[in-house]
């Protein structure tokens, strides 16, 4: 996302002037809250290869949540339906009130869908954390770079 784009459709834009990264509201699918990120004008190769990471970490992050939220939405509807026909119960009850499972009769479904999604959920982690530890080595490296080059930049004007 660059410059003073919409976020996701909500209306969020950052001011056209602006010069740092805005953070968006919550996405509806995956609950994440959208960045974007600041280009700047004379960005360096080091500072753009971190940006774009970013951009990618967000968008893969994005995608992973939007399905894990819509699988974990849709599966916990099919348990309560079938907990609920078991009962002899309907979807709603007399009143047109969605019908709703005990606190215990949850903590089923709960158990059961972290178990079956626990490898997806460990392979999430494991790229999550090498996504983050090359973010914040590139981090420490654009720092150094801009350090070196104030440095440079003030020894030029100050030297004169």
């Amino acid at each position: 996302i660059k410059g003073n784009s919409s976020l996701n459709g909500s209306g969020f834009c950052p001011p056209a002037h602006s010069r740092n990264d805005w953070i968006g509201p919550p996405d509806k699918s995956s609950n994440l809250r959208p960045v974007v990120f600041y280009v700047p004008p004379n960005e360096s190769l080091l500072e753009r290869r971190l940006r774009e990471l970013r951009q990618e970490t967000q968008a893969w992050n994005q995608q992973f949540w939007a399905r894990q939220n819509a699988s974990f939405q849709q599966e916990k509807e099919e348990f309560i339906y079938s907990r609920l026909k078991a009962k002899g119960l309907k979807m709603r009850d007399e009143t047109g009130q969605k019908a709703t499972l005990n606190a215990e009769e949850m903590a089923d479904f709960y158990k059961d869908f972290l178990s079956k999604n626990f490898r997806k959920h460990m392979h999430y982690n494991r790229d999550w954390y090498k996504r983050n530890f090359t973010i914040t080595f590139l981090m420490g490296q654009v720092a150094l770079e801009r350090a070196l080059r104030w440095l440079r930049w003030k020894k030029k004007n100050i030297g004169n």
